[in-house]
This record gives C-alpha cells, sequence and structure tokens, in this order.
C-alpha cells in the first residue's frame, strides 16, 4: 500500500505553510533548511536559508512543501487539492481560512449532489476544493 503526499512547491514554503497551519488548524512538524544539508558548496550558501523539506499536518493529512530553487514556481489549473470533511462547521472554517486574502472561484453551499462544497484559490496561487462527506 502506498501513500499519498502532495508536495507543493514555494517562494517562501514556511511563510505558506504557516499560512495553512492558521488556516486548517495544523502544524509544521519538519522543516529542514539547506544549510543542514551534510554536503555545502558555493551555491548552498546563496540558499542556505531556504527550506530544503517541510512536514505539515493539517486536517488530518501530510503536505510536503519546499521552496523552489532552481526554477519560477508556475501554478495550474490541472489540478485542485480536495479536502472533505465529516461536519460542515469544519469545512466552513477551513473555506473560509484558505479565502482569506484568496479568490473563491465557487461560494461554500448545499450543491445538488448533496453535499457543502466551494472551491478557492489561496493566496499562494493554489486550488482547493472543500467538501462535506455525503
Amino acid at each position: 500500500m502506498a501513500k499519498l503526499y502532495p508536495y507543493i512547491y514555494s517562494d517562501d514554503a514556511k511563510y505558506q505553510a504557516e499560512f495553512y497551519a492558521k488556516a486548517l488548524d495544523g502544524e509544521i512538524i519538519m522543516l529542514k533548511t539547506f544549510a543542514e544539508l551534510p554536503q555545502q558548496n558555493a551555491k548552498m550558501e546563496l540558499i542556505k536559508d531556504k527550506v530544503m523539506h517541510l512536514r505539515l499536518k493539517v486536517a488530518g493529512q501530510i503536505f510536503f512543501m519546499s521552496d523552489s530553487v532552481n526554477e519560477p514556481v508556475r501554478r495550474g489549473n490541472g489540478l485542485d487539492l480536495t479536502l472533505e470533511f465529516e461536519r460542515e462547521e469544519e469545512a466552513r472554517k477551513a473555506f473560509e481560512g484558505l479565502a482569506d486574502g484568496g479568490t473563491v472561484l465557487m461560494p461554500f453551499a448545499k450543491q445538488f449532489w448533496g453535499s457543502m462544497s466551494g472551491m478557492v484559490v489561496d493566496p499562494f496561487g493554489i486550488r482547493w476544493q472543500i467538501a462535506t462527506e455525503l
């Protein structure tokens, strides 16, 4: 059995992870910078304070994050991160937290298939769908 972990590359992974921890009532459980790598060179000195790997636990899920150091971050519309909650209150709180400073694509509301659902692009350009179980 495998586990699937979203891996989010960021211009500022620590700041973005702190936003998610607040918005989704979670915590950063591990953070490693490039300065912690055993092998160092001149390039490493330039990126020593950047996040090499971060583990974030939110909504009972683990997300990996890292600063993008080799190329600029480009977001697209080919993938949404979806969180499904048991209770409407949890889902609404997560939706509102992610929408703070972001853009609501579809308001959080009762859908014809029976669940509450909404879509939002957070302030970092990540598209989320927040829903309740049927």
